[in-house]
Formats: structure tokens, C-alpha cells, sequence
């Protein structure tokens, strides 16, 4: 039962979320893990946020250091927003080829 879970939510994620202007969402690597579910983010427009790990990504998503993930931010003044998605080794391949995410970002996180 538990692998039939795990299978149906990985064939959920094969389609590739890409960053758009329209949803307002961002690309950003993990610079610290704060606790509670929170990160610190850098994010490609070199401002850090503090992201949120909703619910539905909490026991199913591991995020570590140098993880890219998709960040929504909340629009508010205190930096905040959710993360939507964590990019796998050959999806931020993929983001590095395409040029929506620059290799400089990656080696000031240390990733």
C-alpha cells in the first residue's frame, strides 16, 4: 500500500514546473535550514526569503542545503513565501542548460 502511495505521487511530479512571471514564482537555492518547516532561500533575483515546507510536502519532500527549488512568494514586506517544488539532479541539469538558472547561484550556496 505504501509503494502504490509513493509511485502515484512521484508520477504526479514527472511534469517539469518552470518559473513564470504569470504564478509570480521563483527559482532559489537552499542556504540554511531554519527549523518548523522553514529555509532560507537565496533566490535568482539575489534577494533571501524565508520559505515555508507546506503541508503536503512536509513527510514526502526531503529539502537540504543546495537543493533548487520553486519558491512562491506570499508579496508581503517580510520576505516570505512557500516552496512549490524541489528540482532533482537532472531537472537542475536541465535548468543550467536551458540558462533560467546561472551557475554562479549554485557555487555561492556552496551546492
Amino acid at each position: 500500500m505504501k509503494k502504490a502511495r509513493k509511485e502515484e505521487f512521484k508520477e504526479k511530479s514527472r511534469e517539469l514546473p518552470l518559473p513564470s512571471s504569470e504564478e509570480g514564482t521563483i527559482l532559489c537555492v537552499v542556504q540554511r535550514l531554519i527549523g518548523a518547516g522553514y529555509v532560507e532561500v537565496l533566490c535568482t533575483d539575489n534577494e533571501t526569503y524565508m520559505a515555508r515546507i507546506p503541508g503536503k510536502m512536509r513527510r514526502k519532500v526531503w529539502i537540504k542545503e543546495g537543493d533548487v527549488i520553486l519558491f512562491l512568494p506570499w508579496g508581503t514586506r517580510d520576505k516570505k513565501g512557500d516552496v512549490v517544488h524541489r528540482y532533482e539532479r537532472e531537472e537542475v541539469k536541465f535548468l543550467l542548460d536551458s540558462g533560467l538558472i546561472s551557475e554562479e547561484l549554485l557555487e555561492s550556496v556552496g551546492a
